[in-house]
């Protein structure tokens, strides 16, 4: 008995040992990983002004110089210090990315070219889909690559319809071309948005026995995912500004309302989940709501600090994201599959880069078209220079296609079927080529297509202004060059037709918000005064307020902003 106890507790010494040893090890991992985000940073900040560069694509070559490093240290057996789990990305790491871009955006550019970014974000994102799932069922069956069903081939169209926009926007001033900007983001997010329905709708339904029925049911669980997540989103929003607006936490403690709107932020995203919606259109929305009322309602050193944290979380989980990308393009076990067929390898990249572009282009150029016969004034159409960017912009693929083939082709980060493998690195291919070449050329073919914008206008809203501080030149629409050049395209009855109802819905939506919105959850101008409370005297707001806008009617604005 004296020996058993003394083996067991051996035993447990030895489990208790590993587990120190094992906890030590995360230790240094989360150092050596804090400290390349540290050294993202610097050199990012550093090469600011190089033409070639940017913080994305620094992130992606230190995480491959890191690889490289580790891989030869550890003799081959691992290139990262995590494992990468999709679950992390999108619980953790891809809210406050999608959140920042909700409650940054400029509001007026968003929604007055609502109808063109659901164009390119939704049908042409559904326009790629279709390419690119045909291409590689047409192609892959062919070169035998392994046994993909055509629910692999339907995710495969989702997870690189998914686009990373990232370096475009880094290089696109939003007060210098703020249609081309309002976009270039507004159809990233809901392309992303898309592609995250499309790919959960073609996991739920069961495609070996495709018909007439199981269509229907696919295109109405999209529908269904798209509406009851945007109105989650919304819903979620206005609770957190109806709440703050009325209990007014900041005569107390300015901490509990910045708590309070990070944590139902991250609710949001996490109620999306729970029932299984589209929580990035959740969130998203969310950010538009949230800087819309709640924003308006909390103290103004709340303001400051909720919008410099929600941005700084969004770039640490880009810096992040980028950085672990780059270490785990050179993981040793996946591409020990293909090793044996480098050319077939090479091929399904090839490929699938020449069906992004493809698909790109099959959208972007018709649909634009189609957007021009919908605006009034020169000024507001896409030429072709500016189709040529939003073309570019879309091609470079990043985290979310990442996330989205290794929840597809892998379990728990890791793959044993060769056919899984060759699409997992061969996505990892697709995304580095795409995001160092195409992000490496952004600077210079944009200074090139657009070396000197012809219209710094920022059409802004007489709403209150998002917490994004901007500065704004003097503007007016009545040009008469440009009503004289656009007059005899305006009036063709499609585009009239197109057009009207977009401005007729948000007359009346701004009336609506005028009248019952804003009087119950809040906003500037509509939230009484009350000595204590977080809002302030809407006549000396001008005195304490960072953004400063007037506004007369929505088809002549003119629009001052200065920052005090």
């Amino acid at each position: 008995m004296a020996s058993e106890m003394i083996v067991e507790s051996g035993s447990s010494i030895i489990d208790f040992g590993m587990e120190l040893v094992a906890d030590h090890t995360s230790v240094v991992s989360l150092n050596l990983f804090v400290a390349l985000l540290c050294g993202c940073i610097v050199v990012g900040h550093l090469l600011e002004e190089n033409r070639w560069i940017n913080e994305s694509i620094t992130a992606l070559v230190i995480g491959l110089c890191t690889g490289i490093i580790i891989l030869l240290t550890t003799r081959g057996k691992s290139s990262h210090l995590f494992l990468f789990n999709e679950e992390l990305f999108f619980i953790y790491l891809l809210p406050p990315i999608i959140f920042n871009a909700g409650f940054q955006v400029k509001k007026k550019q968003f929604f007055r070219n609502i109808m063109t970014i659901v164009l390119f974000g939704a049908f042409g994102t559904l326009i790629s889909f279709c390419i690119i799932s045909l291409g590689a069922l047409h192609f892959f069956q062919k070169m035998n690559i392994g046994s993909l069903d055509l629910g692999d081939y339907l995710a495969i169209g989702a997870i690189f319809s998914a686009t990373d926009s990232v370096c475009t926007l880094q290089v696109l001033n939003q007060d210098e071309t703020p249609l081309l900007y309002s976009l270039v983001f507004g159809e990233g997010v809901v392309n992303d948005a898309t592609s995250v329905v499309l790919f959960n709708a073609i996991q739920n339904f069961d495609l070996s026995h495709m018909n007439s029925s199981i269509i229907l049911q696919f295109i109405g669980n999209f529908l269904y995912l798209f509406i009851a997540s945007t109105v989650l989103g919304i819903l979620v929003g206005l609770l957190s500004a109806y709440i703050i607006k009325k209990l007014y936490f900041g005569r107390h403690s300015t901490d509990r309302e910045v708590a309070l709107m990070i944590l139902m932020a991250y609710f949001s995203y996490m109620l999306a989940e729970l029932f299984y919606l589209s929580a990035i259109l959740t969130v998203f929305f969310c950010g538009i709501v949230m800087s819309h009322y709640t924003w308006h309602n909390v103290t103004e050193s709340s303001r400051v600090t909720t919008k410099h944290a929600f941005a700084t979380l969004s770039f640490v989980a880009e810096i992040f994201i980028f950085l672990y990308v780059g270490m785990d393009a050179l993981d040793i076990e996946k591409w020990r599959f293909v090793s044996h067929s480098p050319g077939k390898s090479i091929g399904v990249s090839s490929i699938l880069l020449g069906l992004v572009l493809v698909g790109r282009a099959a959208f972007v150029f018709p649909l634009s078209s189609l957007s021009n016969l919908t605006k009034k004034y020169s000024h507001e159409k896409l030429n072709l220079e500016q189709q040529v960017t939003i073309w570019w912009a879309g091609l470079m693929r990043g985290a979310v296609s990442m996330a989205l083939a290794y929840n597809q082709f892998t379990r728990s980060g890791h793959t044993h079927l060769p056919g899984n493998a060759i699409m997992i690195t061969s996505t990892i291919t697709v995304v580095l080529s795409s995001t160092v070449f195409f992000g490496m050329m952004t600077k210079p073919l944009i200074g090139i297509l657009l070396p000197q914008p012809k219209y710094t206008m920022s059409m802004l809203s007489s709403e209150p202004s998002s917490p994004k501080s901007f500065t704004v030149p003097l503007l007016t629409n009545d040009d008469p060059n440009s009503h004289s050049q656009s007059q005899s395209h305006s009036h063709s009855p499609l585009g009239l037709f197109l057009r009207i109802p977009a401005h007729t819905v948000h007359h009346y939506w701004r009336r609506f918000d005028d009248a019952f919105m804003r009087p119950v959850f809040g906003g500037r101008g509509f939230v009484p005064f009350v000595p204590g409370s977080p809002t302030e005297d809407p006549n000396q707001q001008w005195q304490t307020e960072g953004p400063l806008e007037a506004a007369v009617d929505d088809n002549k604005t003119i629009l001052i902003q200065t920052r005090w």
